[in-house]
């Protein structure tokens, strides 16, 4: 059976009167999704390892290379009075054969950064979207309670007048009038702790989703969500975007240890040149009739180089591989152990929070009830000012708690999508276009010529925000 949260009743109500033209929280993920630079700053840093990549498959392609030389001789500064002239230019290609198994090595260890990498990618984006949900809640919750504390405000401000104008017919003593202003003035001090929380949430709603929080409707059903916390482990240990990463950098460090090894064999390249030479001086010359000595010559070789002493340095780099190794290696053990308590957190945090909407959605009734009965005291005189006004507050706390609890276990929910890696835009039905980090990879693999190798990247904006403005 699977958990499915019910729906925000509290902000439900709130939302029956709002204009058409409001912001849902799928349109809130997809400008996240598009503009936060967080995101946007992940997927170039994706970028720069997919280069790896490229660079260690360029290991096994043949290099190209020129050089040509221009030598003219004279007698004095300035002067170029021919004694002699020499051009040189040749053409030189290199193949390398045999890295020692480095050239391989460098390849699967990139393989394996790029795809640890993109699991990355994932991880930002499945903690951008819980941060977008977060704030959204917090907004849509904020919100509730200054109105819940305005209506409280409201309420005792007409206590108050009631208070003082039975005081001066001699109905209440002064006493009464005294609870009723303090009480008063208690809520005025929560109405503005709730406007100062609103204002807060308003601004990291800014600084994620990238713009302003106006009329935002209630958040949709939560996704399905595994039925036991022993469900979600499983799922987080297979799909979560922290744990893989973690063990494709440790496969990575793995062949960076066999890279740094193959650094202490021979290497052997294949080379092919050809140049052109031509000579003019005063050597070559008959009956005062200067020739030219051309030349033309081509080259056909191997290159053998063997490592013989390196002081200490390549020794030095297989141990400081195999420690990164090894370390990457706890470090994936120590995601798998925190993924699961994520992932059992979450599901506590949500088992809770929506015990405790069903206690305080009772308590709400219950006190509505109590709150009527004692102002129907009042008026035959079993109860007193400082009942009603007791009763009061303990709605208007119960309310609270209630709304508290309802943004809780939406977060929690999201929370335990996010860290069982299914809290990504592709499992949301969100209306954005999906980046594609494979497609640059594929279009830098084509660019073999250097100076064709420039393109542009998949198009991205971080939108410029608007300016706030004062009410």
């Amino acid at each position: 059976m699977s958990i499915r949260a019910t729906p925000i009743a509290l902000l439900l109500t709130c939302a029956m009167a709002l204009p058409v033209q409001a912001e849902t929280l799928r349109e809130a993920i997809a400008s996240a999704y598009a503009t936060n630079p967080d995101i946007t700053a992940a997927r170039a840093g994706q970028r720069l390892t997919d280069e790896e990549l490229v660079r260690a498959k360029a290991g096994i392609r043949p290099t190209i290379s020129s050089t040509s030389v221009l030598d003219q001789e004279t007698t004095s500064p300035g002067r170029f009075d021919d004694q002699s002239r020499l051009f040189n230019s040749q053409i030189q290609l290199s193949q390398p054969v045999w890295r020692g198994g480095q050239t391989i090595n460098n390849i699967r260890a990139a393989d394996k950064s790029v795809l640890a990498g993109r699991e990355r990618l994932r991880a930002t984006e499945n903690q951008l979207i819980l941060d977008t949900v977060t704030v959204y809640l917090d907004v849509l919750s904020n919100q509730s309670e200054v109105e819940l504390t305005q209506g409280n405000v409201s309420v005792l401000e007409q206590q108050l007048q009631a208070s003082t104008d039975r005081f001066e017919v001699g109905d209440v003593t002064r006493t009464d009038v005294a609870q009723s202003d303090a009480r008063l003035a208690l809520a005025r001090s929560q109405l503005i702790s709730a406007q100062a929380n609103l204002e807060a949430s308003r601004h990291a709603y800014r600084r994620i989703v990238g713009n302003e929080p106006v009329n935002l409707q209630p958040p949709p059903p939560l996704p399905v969500l595994p039925g036991t916390p022993e469900q979600a482990v499983d799922l987080a240990l297979a799909e979560s975007p922290f744990v893989n990463s973690a063990k494709l950098a440790e496969q990575s460090a793995r062949y960076s240890v066999s890279s740094a090894r193959g650094a202490r064999l021979p290497s052997l390249d294949a080379t092919f040149s050809v140049g052109y030479t031509n000579f003019r001086g005063l050597n070559n010359q008959i009956g005062g009739i200067r020739f030219s000595n051309v030349e033309f010559t081509q080259n056909i070789g191997a290159r053998l180089t063997i490592p013989i002493y390196q002081g200490g340095q390549q020794g030095s780099a297989i141990r400081s591989a195999k420690a990164r190794a090894d370390q990457l290696r706890e470090d994936a053990t120590a995601a798998e152990r925190q993924a699961i308590a994520n992932v059992r957190t979450a599901f506590e945090n949500l088992l809770s929070a929506r015990a405790t909407i069903q206690a305080a959605s009772v308590a709400v009734e219950a006190n509505e009830l109590a709150l009527e009965g004692t102002r129907a005291e009042q008026t035959v005189g079993t109860r007193n000012i400082l009942d009603v006004l007791n009763a009061e507050q303990e709605l208007l706390n119960a309310q609270v708690q209630l709304v508290r609890a309802e943004r809780n276990a939406y977060v929690a929910g999201y929370s335990l999508l996010a860290a069982t890696g299914r809290a990504e835009v592709k499992n949301l039905d969100v209306p954005v276009a999906l980046y594609n980090a494979e497609q640059y990879l594929d279009r830098a693999d084509d660019r073999w010529f250097d100076w064709a190798a420039e393109f542009d990247a998949q198009p991205l904006s971080t939108a410029v925000l608007p300016a706030e403005t004062e009410d």
